[in-house]
């Protein structure tokens, strides 16, 4: 089984593609700091399960798809994408810079469908597959302090239902994950204690267990909150 992951080295990335690589997954891991990934080989090298890594800024369309069409790969067996790779950028939406929900747009929404429609379009063909889109709570409700990246969001998580509707009929599966507050580099520097927030791990071990699922079932959306943040 492989698997492409992107913002594969900090957070729920490398939650994600430490699980899977431990359990016998050879992972793709796209980021953007060629020294992160290069550490994150280094870390996964007892499973062998690492064939390739791409440094890539996906806020870019021109590097999304300078990964797509790299021939040190073949994609056309990749079994489980993970549009991981995302941004959150504080503040008022009234007030920000268009550059602000732009280069988030890049990134949240528009990333996820570059390589939606190039995977997709495979695993339609192949007639199996997963695709996972990590979303947020805020694609459900606005965050306070938070409206560009609540509306990219739920961008994301519309993009995931349409995924669903095209290609459940070809035995494809799509999952959209929302969690809460988790503790990943956004909160870098917080005072709030470790066991008020969602642990990467803990949306490792629930995709993980998804992909444990039988061959006819599906699960639409893992809400996934802290239990008193």
């Amino acid at each position: 089984m492989k698997a492409v992951i992107t913002g594969a080295t900090k957070g729920i990335g490398k939650a994600i593609a430490t699980k899977l690589a431990k359990n016998g997954y050879e992972v793709v891991l796209v980021a953007r700091g060629l020294d992160d990934l290069n550490k994150l080989r280094e870390e996964l090298t007892a499973y062998w399960n690492v064939i390739f890594t791409h440094p890539a800024d996906f806020s870019v369309k021109e590097e999304v798809y300078a990964f797509l069409n790299s021939n040190a790969i073949n994609f056309d067996d990749v079994d489980v994408l993970i549009n991981n790779v995302g941004i959150f950028l504080p503040g008022s939406m009234l007030d920000e810079d268009d550059e602000t929900f732009e280069k988030q747009q890049h990134l949240n929404i528009n990333a996820s469908y570059y390589l939606s429609k190039f995977f997709g379009k495979k695993m339609r063909s192949a007639r199996r597959g997963h695709i996972f889109n990590i979303c947020s709570v805020a694609g459900k409700a606005p965050v306070k302090n938070g409206g560009s990246y609540s509306v990219t969001k739920a961008a994301m998580l519309s993009l995931n239902h349409v995924l669903r509707q095209e290609l459940a009929p070809h035995h494809v599966k799509v999952t959209a994950f929302l969690p809460g507050a988790t503790k990943t580099s956004s909160w870098e520097g917080t005072t709030i204690p470790d066991e008020k927030f969602v642990q990467p791990e803990d949306i490792a071990e629930t995709l993980f267990t998804i992909l444990s699922l039988s061959e006819g079932v599906n699960v639409d959306e893992v809400l996934i909150t802290p239990i008193d943040f």
